[in-house]
């Protein structure tokens, strides 16, 4: 059976530095229950997409960023890169996917994140997104990630979170 307790308002929120206090009264999972979370230290999951230029455009035209960097060959061709690149949250976005479709699944909470991007990812690269949970306290997973393309091994995306998981499924 699942006790539950209330805990008293405290005006401190998660968001300012993962505060682990729930203010007004709301109802809190003791301990007890957090035993049964659906995900372990080690469960792993992964999935894999090659992402098309309109598939950029598109993210352009939601999120404002039109950085010719990811639009325009004639001037992405004159940079490091030499051709138009992936925009760095798009590849992110991949993350997100496997955490909220997988593991730990619907209903969790992303919380934080420190990432890196040490190399470029191109249209038409086939990218693995990939999330292994490395530790857990409290309904609170720390979680690593990665974005390597498959063909050349190339890492283009690496990093933690933190995602709130959600209870375990009621049988």
């Amino acid at each position: 059976m699942l006790k539950m307790f209330p805990i008293v308002s405290s005006h401190r929120l998660w968001w300012g530095g993962l505060q682990r206090r729930i203010c007004l009264n709301q109802p809190v999972l003791s301990r007890q229950c957090f035993q049964h979370m659906h995900i372990r230290v080690g469960d792993r999951a992964e999935l894999s997409r090659a992402f098309t230029q309109k598939d950029v455009v598109a993210f352009s035209e939601l999120t404002g960023d039109v950085n010719p960097l990811h639009l325009n060959e004639d001037f992405a061709k004159d940079t490091k890169f030499g051709k138009t690149i992936i925009h760095g949250v798009l590849i992110n976005g991949l993350i997100s996917a496997v955490l909220g479709t997988k593991m730990p699944g619907p209903g969790c909470v992303f919380l934080s994140q420190e990432i890196k991007f040490p190399a470029p990812l191109y249209v038409g690269e086939m990218v693995v997104a990939s999330a292994e949970v490395k530790r857990l306290k409290r309904g609170i997973a720390v979680i690593a990630v990665s974005c390597l393309v498959r063909e050349s091994e190339k890492t283009v995306m690496e990093g933690l979170v933190q995602v709130m998981v959600p209870e375990a499924p009621k049988p």
